[in-house]
């Protein structure tokens, strides 16, 4: 019977021994202490948006000619009403030469008209005076009075004639001035197209042409980015945002929302998008911006400060988390009331306290409500 006892405690103990060999380790995990902080309600661009200038002008001359001279290059900075190119101009400056010389002899001959018409009435008021005394006849007073009307008329007629030849010549140095391409406001010089002795063609209606020179005044740069039309009635102008270019990696700057398009782009189907304009609060120091940099947009719709929160990825379905049980050494599933929400953190009205640890990510395999687990150190 002792043997028989004995025998069945050696086999229980054995068996304890190697249940407690084959039993299931703890698993290592991060865990994260639930904390306060900010959360933000955000509304981001749904495609990449594009860094563009306030004022970006495509100028192009209106007449065909032969380029004459290029006085900038690429990449050249320009003041406003500086010349950045012409055209040919021997047969305009002959032109405009002609006028003058057309205006000057119509003043001539006004003037000797003016003279004449002068010369008339006191004619007029020389036979008036002898005709009282009846030593003039009143033929001949009637003559002169007739002569001195008609020299008055050629007097008005040349003001007019003067009139026509100014507003000629006017015509003719608005086309000379035509040949010329001048700045009309201060930038760069982004492309050129035409050297000398090329020959120019001003672009027909409906068909567009490369221009002449592109100007750009990159001392004024805004975003403009497509949002997704079912965000498009949370934004607002004048709202925060935070804009980030892929070409500065790691850096954020400032802005706000200047525009919204008042209708929606449909140029895809199942995404269509409304744009909106984006301001730098302050020029970026120390950074080069160049227009057509790809750039993204992070509105701000709401923020709350000092406010539970926990990694928007540590959300289960059914709004739970994986809250660490000291005691049992587990993993517990725990609901919580979430609030506002953003893809880094989600507010937490309800469900934990601060300084509990959940698992911050659902990225490792084997975790669940119940599993055993060992606390690794935590991240910063």
């Amino acid at each position: 019977m002792r043997k028989w006892l004995i025998g069945t405690v050696l086999i229980l103990a054995l068996g304890a021994l190697l249940w407690w060999w084959q039993r299931p380790q703890p698993l290592p995990v991060t865990l994260w202490p639930v904390e306060r902080g900010t959360v933000e309600a955000l509304v981001a661009n749904s495609r990449a948006g594009t860094l563009k200038a306030c004022r970006r002008s495509q100028l192009s001359f209106k007449l065909g000619a032969p380029v004459s001279a290029r006085l900038v290059n690429e990449g050249d900075r320009v003041v406003a009403g500086q010349l950045l190119m012409q055209l040919r101009q021997d047969d305009l400056k002959a032109r405009l030469a002609e006028t003058e010389a057309r205006l000057q002899v119509q003043r001539n001959a006004r003037e000797q008209r003016c003279t004449q018409a002068g010369l008339d009435r006191r004619e007029v008021q020389r036979l008036s005076q002898l005709a009282a005394r009846q030593l003039a006849a009143a033929q001949r007073l009637d003559q002169a009075e007739n002569q001195a009307r008609q020299s008055q008329l050629l007097c008005e007629a040349g003001a007019v004639q003067i009139r026509e030849a100014e507003a000629a010549l006017t015509l003719q140095r608005a086309l000379l001035d035509q040949a010329s391409l001048r700045a009309p406001f201060a930038g760069i010089v982004a492309e050129i197209n035409g050297e000398v002795g090329e020959f120019v063609t001003p672009s027909p209606p409906g068909i567009p042409t490369p221009p002449a020179v592109d100007l750009i005044d990159d001392s004024c740069l805004y975003v403009e980015a497509p949002i997704d039309e079912v965000d498009a009635a949370r934004v607002r102008l004048e709202l925060p945002v935070r804009i980030s270019l892929d070409a500065f990696r790691g850096q954020s700057f400032a802005g706000t929302v200047t525009r919204i398009a008042p209708f929606v782009r449909d140029l895809e189907k199942q995404a269509r998008t409304v744009d909106i304009e984006v301001r730098f609060v302050e020029p970026p120091p120390a950074v080069v911006l160049l227009t057509g940099y790809s750039a993204d947009v992070e509105i701000l719709v709401e923020q709350r400060e000092g406010v539970l929160r926990v990694p928007s990825e540590s959300l289960l379905e059914g709004r739970q988390v994986l809250r660490y049980d000291a005691e049992a050494g587990v993993l517990r599933a725990q609901t919580v009331d979430a609030g506002l929400a953003n893809w880094r953190w989600t507010e937490v009205r309800a469900g934990l306290t601060e300084g509990e640890r959940i698992l911050p990510s659902l990225e490792q395999e084997g975790l669940g409500d119940g599993v055993a687990v060992t606390p690794v150190e935590s991240p910063p």
